[in-house]
């Protein structure tokens, strides 16, 4: 069995270690020169957790993830005052086995390309065209520089894990364009050090406000503390995780909240900037030996923070799928797979969805309804269905 993922982030290099455990071969084709994740923080949550840990990462993961005390630790924009926070730690474990935890998405990359050989990885390789047949797919790539010779490729399948502007995609399926939210969303990382003492606890914090929220938590060991603002995008369109903005912008958008956020801003470097689109789930994920995974698939909005933990769930799938199939099953074995996932993740790509309404409800008796409804919650167990799916269940039968 050939696998040929293309896209070398989190959920492209989870398929290839998976895929390499079960006795495949699988070899990842990326089109930058290097790998690296531009985004910063990420919740790894018990679902994502569990697979890794099966895998051999669960160690490598707590060397530098920041193990949570608390989650949905939930602040007024005003005052900072505390109007919910969900303990974890052992109430994590006792419920799911396993803790919640945030890092830094270049960490999490690392530890992957640390546990694939160097031949599992091919880079300054960019996708132009896919064929095929009842029996192989031919690929053709570009080099990465102006100039270089095309080489071809075949392989039994194809997994497209090569994120929201997939260039696989096209192949199997026609999608509507995306919906504009009218949110954009600012993210930055501040030197623990420069911190507010508030913002260096392992406490992933949500401050609450009129029409925007403002979330953080520290990462890289605690070296670093992470910072995503969701505020109304005005004329910002643009769909990318590398464009800079403006740190003056984004200490204006809150610049009558708590002065402490102020003071985490200000110590800041530089921010990217993207807007942020609502995706429909897919009417289908594979064509014959080509088949989808992670954004790819199902892009969704960042707020149940489930992208990169849902792309784990279909690596886990995907590999379990395949290890039971041979060359000539391949294309079956890449339905059952698609059959397995794609109710599931197209379930919390639409539970992403308004999420935001709820958070930027301005002052007024809606607003004090909800705060005094946090005092009832809790969403560790409200979760369970996202913490605690196993996706080992759905492969009996």
């Amino acid at each position: 069995m050939r696998v040929a993922i293309i896209g070398g982030g989190l959920g492209g290099l989870a398929t290839a270690l998976l895929l390499r455990q079960a006795g495949i071969e699988a070899v990842v084709y990326e089109q930058a020169a290097e790998l690296r994740e531009v985004g910063a923080g990420i919740i790894v949550a018990p679902n994502m957790v569990r697979p890794l840990t099966r895998a051999g990462l669960g160690d490598r993961l707590a060397d530098f993830a920041v193990r949570l005390e608390a989650a949905w630790e939930l602040r007024r924009w005003q005052d900072g005052r505390v109007l919910f926070s969900q303990r974890m730690g052992a109430e994590c474990r006792r419920l799911y086995g396993v803790d919640c935890y945030v890092a830094h998405r270049a960490d999490l990359l690392a530890m992957l390309v640390e546990a694939l050989p160097p031949d599992a990885v091919r880079l300054n390789r960019r996708l132009t065209g896919l064929r095929q047949d009842e029996r192989e797919v031919e690929l053709t790539f570009a080099g990465g520089q102006e100039g270089a010779q095309e080489s071809t490729v075949l392989a039994d399948v194809v997994v497209g894990a090569d994120g929201i502007h997939s260039t696989v995609r096209p192949s199997i399926v026609t999608e509507a364009p995306p919906r504009f939210s009218g949110l954009c969303a600012y993210r930055c990382l501040v030197p623990a050090d420069e911190a507010p003492e508030l913002m260096v606890r392992p406490v992933q914090t949500i401050w609450l406000g009129p029409g925007r929220h403002f979330v953080h938590y520290p990462i890289s060991g605690g070296r670093l503390v992470n910072v995503v603002a969701i505020v109304p995008s005005e004329d910002w369109r643009l769909e990318s995780w590398t464009a800079d903005g403006r740190l003056e912008d984004l200490a204006r958008e809150f610049e009558t909240w708590d002065p402490v956020l102020g003071r985490l801003i200000g110590a800041a470097a530089g921010t990217k900037r993207w807007a942020l689109y609502d995706r429909s789930p897919l009417e289908r994920w594979t064509d014959g030996r080509i088949t989808l995974l992670g954004d790819a698939a199902h892009a969704m909005l960042p707020f149940l923070g489930q992208g990169a933990c849902q792309a784990i769930e279909d690596a886990s799938v995907l590999a379990r799928c395949l290890e039971e199939a041979t060359p000539r099953t391949a294309a079956a074995a890449l339905l059952r797979y698609e059959e397995i996932r794609r109710p599931r993740a197209s379930q919390v790509q639409l539970m992403s969805r308004g999420r935001e309404v709820q958070n930027h409800l301005p002052d007024g008796p809606a607003q004090r309804e909800r705060d005094a409804a946090f005092a009832d919650g809790d969403p560790l167990t409200q979760n369970a269905w996202l913490y605690g799916h196993e996706v080992e269940a759905d492969l009996v039968g």
